[in-house]
């Protein structure tokens, strides 16, 4: 009988038996990588020139008043031009010029997005139901958002709240002319400057939070509105209890958006009021140290500081449009 016995565990292999080789799988992965990266090259590199000019026109710019706002810099003194690191931002936190302006941009700017997001929920409440003619109407109600900043500022300065001529007073004279009276003729500006520039960034806000808001509402799950409708909820229930929490998000987010805008506004500030009447907020206030006290370090790092408070808003609204895909995709 023939015995056989299984091969030792350190024999070298005999002729016969081919050495044992490793799976050849890594040379056709690593050409498919290859090939995956070209062709994500291939299809980044039409994008590469816009990269470049939005980082040359947007980035090189703000690295440049970043380093301007370390220097101690009025050109009215051009002998004294120093590095001062930090003292021109210890002067926006300290002068009261500053602080005044930093006090005015958020009263502005929390006033026109708290009236701006009930207004437009209002509007978007009122558009989410059919009728005859909604179309026109949304586009009518989308016309003040799209109206150019400077244009808009000037109708409301001088059509509406003009004291000779303003559509205001000759509204009060023709109401109190009905009743035989003489009507008040009030100076908006003058009497009400702030409230005068909030009513128009409202006028021209609403529109845009109305659009994120409707959006909203036709997201709502029609199924479960009809549910509670058959299961006897009223209006306000649905409202309350459903409309509601579903709107959070578009709320917050309308409010984040808006608020990144609103806190940048010059146009209103400057075309209504000139900064004047305690009305001058921070970019307002930013223009006068740059292009009237020629203060090119003190404006440098008042326009940092506002870059970075718009940053951190826009990080929340980031998040929260974030939050709004990820509930969508579910």
């Amino acid at each position: 009988m023939t015995s056989t016995h299984a091969p030792s565990v350190g024999r070298t292999p005999t002729p016969a038996e081919p050495r044992p080789t490793a799976p050849r799988f890594r040379q056709p992965r690593r050409d498919a990588a290859r090939l995956a990266k070209a062709g994500a090259w291939a299809r980044r590199a039409p994008l590469l020139p816009a990269l470049i000019f939005v980082i040359a026109v947007t980035q090189v710019p703000f690295v440049i008043t970043i380093v301007v706002s370390f220097i101690n810099w009025n050109s009215l003194y051009p002998n004294d031009i120093a590095f001062g690191w930090f003292d021109n931002y210890v002067n926006v936190f300290t002068d009261a010029t500053m602080r005044a302006s930093v006090v005015t941009t958020i009263v502005l700017t929390v006033a026109v997005v708290l009236v701006s997001l009930m207004f437009g929920l209002l509007i978007a409440l009122l558009l989410d139901r059919k009728f005859l003619g909604r179309g026109v109407v949304r586009t009518i109600m989308i016309a003040p958002f799209l109206v150019v900043p400077v244009a808009a500022a000037l109708v409301w300065k001088h059509a509406l709240y003009n004291p000779e001529y303003g559509l205001f007073n000759g509204a009060l004279t023709w109401f109190f002319g009905l009743f035989g009276a003489t009507a008040p003729q009030p100076d908006w500006i003058t009497n009400n400057p702030l409230i005068a520039v909030e009513a128009a960034l409202i006028w021209q806000w609403t529109p845009f939070m109305m659009l994120i808001l409707l959006a909203g509402l036709q997201s709502r799950p029609l199924d479960v509105l009809e549910a509670a409708r058959v299961d006897g909820a009223s209006a306000w229930q649905i409202f309350r209890y459903m409309t509601l929490p579903h709107m959070q998000r578009y709320l917050e987010l309308a409010a984040l958006l808006g608020s990144i805008y609103i806190v940048q506004n010059f146009d209103a500030v400057f075309t209504i009021t000139a900064g004047g009447l305690g009305t001058a907020n921070l970019p307002y206030t930013i223009y006068q140290q740059f292009f009237q006290a020629h203060d090119y370090g003190a404006a440098s790092a008042a326009g940092v500081i506002v870059v970075i408070g718009s940053l951190i808003i826009a990080n929340f609204a980031l998040r929260t449009v974030s939050t709004l895909l990820k509930e969508e995709n579910r």
